[in-house]
């Protein structure tokens, strides 16, 4: 079978399977998987079904605390060898009013060269790449070494503690010398790293009384608003002493990334950014609140620690009675040497496959990357669809996109599985 270029039949293959993509990716979306509940069961009974169906496949699942299933797999080459990684997630955003859907969002309509469906593009689809990617390197298995791993979880859409980071710290293969992560973003813009996160909220406590003494009353929101504009203003005095080869290739890639990632990105990646998508407080216009609160989502660059940012946010809520603060969620800005030989491959198969520049930067969004790199140090790279309506209404995928990074990803895999031992 293999008689020919095992690459260029691998090509040909991944091109000629786009229905095969089509249909796996299809009996994932029709199984609901939201975050909340994160409930992943159904979903990873298939998944693991599907993976079962190859010869030599290994799979296991894993549960930390329901509802959320994770599944591991794993296949080998000829012999010892190194090990990749695809890791992705079962969940998927809430489909919220379904009135303003215009397809059935668990229907994986296909139409117009697009498939529809709530997570096609978060990332079933990018999944479905995994299982087929199994299908055509077991057929190829002695063309290659090592072995290749397929982790995926239930609650990426929920910081992954109950998903990836259990998985990690329980399961040895689910780490390996690399690490592919197919979640969405575009596989013209590679991502080597990403932006730390601190989700914190802000209480204000004040003195209730009518609208009409405001003499004889403390508003809280008052309060409230006054430390958020602090906020804002204060955390642009900590420097960011970024490493210079992250700030070089960020800024190399500025002028292709842009492109897709919108007009300003390149600025975003080097900054501390604050988003306040939460605040309440009051019962009545015309009465003085003693309460109020806000929930912050804090993005914090390459050269910058959440240690220092916590000690900021902790400095200015001191410096106002009323305030207090607690932390929800954190973790450090996390990327890996761009240099590494899992870059150079993904680079060279994304630009033969779409003919065109591709680049290399960092990603303004979480995602379950960060855990590889920062509990197991495994170089890790963002290679996924790019999404349309994430989060909102008719969400789809191209699907010749999606043929593509199949392309990009199996020859990827194929190739770093050929260069040799580790």
């Amino acid at each position: 079978m293999f008689n020919e270029d095992t690459r260029s039949i691998l090509s040909r293959k991944v091109r000629e399977s786009g229905q095969q993509l089509i249909d796996i990716c299809s009996q994932l979306v029709k199984i609901t998987s939201e975050t909340p509940p994160s409930d992943t069961r159904e979903a990873a009974k298939v998944f693991g079904e599907m993976l079962q169906q190859i010869e030599g496949a290994e799979v296991s699942f894993h549960m930390l605390q329901e509802p959320v299933m994770n599944v591991v797999a794993r296949i080998k080459g000829k012999g010892p060898g190194k090990r990749l990684v695809f890791n992705g997630h079962l969940d998927t955003f809430p489909i919220g009013d379904r009135e303003t859907w215009t397809v059935d969002p668990f229907g994986a309509l296909q139409k117009d060269g697009k498939l529809f469906g709530r997570g096609v593009a978060d990332m079933k689809g990018g999944i479905a790449i995994y299982i087929l990617a199994f299908i055509l390197l077991a057929e190829c298995r002695e063309q290659w070494s090592g072995e290749l791993v397929i982790t995926v979880s239930g609650d990426e859409e929920n910081m992954g503690v109950l998903g990836s980071k259990y998985v990690l710290d329980t399961v040895p293969h689910a780490a390996g010398d690399a690490m592919i992560s197919g979640d969405i973003g575009t596989s013209k813009i590679l991502r080597f790293g990403e932006k730390g996160l601190l989700w914190f909220e802000l209480a204000a406590t004040g003195k209730a009384g009518h609208g009409a003494h405001v003499h004889r009353g403390i508003n809280a929101i008052d309060r409230l608003i006054a430390g958020i504009m602090k906020i804002h203003e204060g955390l642009r005095e900590i420097p960011v002493n970024a490493p210079e080869r992250v700030t070089r290739v960020i800024e190399t890639a500025s002028k292709v990334s842009e492109i897709y990632s919108g007009t300003g990105e390149t600025k975003v990646l080097q900054s501390i950014t604050v988003n306040f998508g939460v605040i309440e407080g009051g019962i009545s216009a015309n009465l003085i609140p003693a309460k109020a609160m806000a929930k912050g989502d804090i993005r914090i660059p390459a050269g910058v620690t959440c240690k220092q940012v916590e000690e900021k946010l902790e400095e200015i809520v001191n410096s106002f009675e009323g305030l207090s603060l607690k932390v929800i969620n954190a973790w450090d800005p996390n990327w890996s040497d761009p240099d590494h030989e899992i870059f150079a491959l993904i680079i060279k198969n994304s630009q033969e496959v779409w003919g065109g520049d591709v680049v290399n930067t960092m990603r303004v969004g979480a995602s379950d990357a960060r855990l590889y790199r920062l509990l197991k140090n495994v170089p890790s790279v963002n290679c996924g669809l790019h999404g349309h309506n994430l989060g909102g209404p008719d969400e789809y995928a191209e699907i010749e996109d999606m043929i593509k990074v199949a392309e990009i990803q199996i020859l990827t895999a194929f190739d770093f599985l050929t260069k040799g031992t580790k």
